[in-house]
């Protein structure tokens, strides 16, 4: 069994990672660590887990009893964490902050679909973003074949859970509900990561990334349409797609339309191509909690402990 720890655990991604690595069947939970609620079951905080649990959180992490810990804490609090704690050489960490997605410090930026063999046996891994997961997703089987040559257009939106579980002026019920809105237009900080793998895969410069964000007026997932000039036919894009996508897990091409109840509560990523004139468009949609925070994490953990991607992630799409 793999033992595992989780440092900042009340939030939205601790507990998803801890709804799922509950059910894991090859993992065992032995503690999770919050500063703000040491002591305190962790059901007072994670409600939806009443009757699985009777954990409680920690106010220490005792790295040497966990082969793998997991870091929830806000982007820039993992590296101020490592700087004050020497970490076990046998320990795999994966961060689900943005600290270490550029691969600073030897971690392997993991998204299985762009580098599997990376993250086999990797010990330092951070996951991506969610809105980078959905919209790489998108692009990796053209940038794969150089094809991405003229500027690309995104408009993608997320669920309120997205912003995370401290509540803002745009959080709560009163503003978000029957309510849309567009945010950090253009200047998103998950399209460094996005140029970065681009760039690595289609083997020099890619072309601008016009990437408008939105918020939207339901809990969870992530619905990007993309689109970009491209010679290929609607055949042709077809199969590219279901060819760069046969091996994947988690991530399928579909000929229907797409919607977000079809991957909500799973760590699926679908796709859906279609030409339009001389525009390719495609559709990517993703739970932003499971397929872009905590169950990819999940995913890569399995990864790089050697067990099949799907362990303890065989979760059901809420269809109503």
């Amino acid at each position: 069994m793999i033992k595992v720890g989780i440092i900042g655990g009340a939030g939205y991604t601790a507990g998803e990672l801890t709804r799922i690595l509950l059910n894991h069947p090859e993992v065992t939970i032995e503690w999770i660590h919050s500063s703000s609620q040491a002591g305190l079951p962790i059901t007072h905080v994670h409600e939806g887990l009443i009757g699985e649990t009777d954990l409680t959180f920690s106010d220490t992490a005792r790295l040497d009893d966990v082969d793998c810990v997991f870091m929830c804490m806000g982007h820039g609090k993992s590296a101020e964490f490592w700087a004050n704690n020497p970490r076990p050489e046998h320990l795999v960490v994966v961060d689900l902050a943005q600290d270490y997605r550029d691969e600073s410090c030897g971690y392997v930026y993991a998204l299985p679909e762009f580098q599997l063999d990376r993250i086999k046996g990797a010990r330092l891994i951070a996951n991506p973003g969610c809105f980078a997961t959905c919209i790489q997703l998108a692009l990796l089987p053209l940038a794969a074949e150089g094809l991405l040559r003229d500027d690309v257009h995104v408009t993608a939106i997320t669920g309120s859970t997205g912003a995370g579980v401290k509540p803002g002026a745009t959080t709560h019920f009163s503003w978000r509900c029957d309510n849309l809105s567009v945010y950090k237009a253009f200047t998103h900080q998950h399209l460094l990561e996005i140029r970065r793998t681009l760039a690595t895969l289609q083997g020099g410069d890619v072309p601008a990334i016009n990437f408008v964000p939105m918020r939207g007026d339901f809990p969870r997932g992530i619905l990007a349409s993309v689109y970009t000039k491209c010679d290929l036919t609607h055949e042709q894009a077809q199969a590219l797609y279901e060819q760069y996508y046969a091996q994947a897990v988690f991530t399928h091409v579909t000929s229907r339309p797409l919607d977000l109840k079809q991957v909500t509560n799973t760590n699926k990523a679908l796709l859906h191509v279609e030409k339009h004139g001389d525009l390719l468009h495609i559709v990517s949609c993703i739970d932003n909690l499971l397929k872009g925070a905590s169950g990819q994490a999940v995913q890569n953990m399995n990864i790089a402990f050697g067990l099949p991607q799907d362990t303890g992630l065989r979760l059901k799409p809420n269809a109503f």
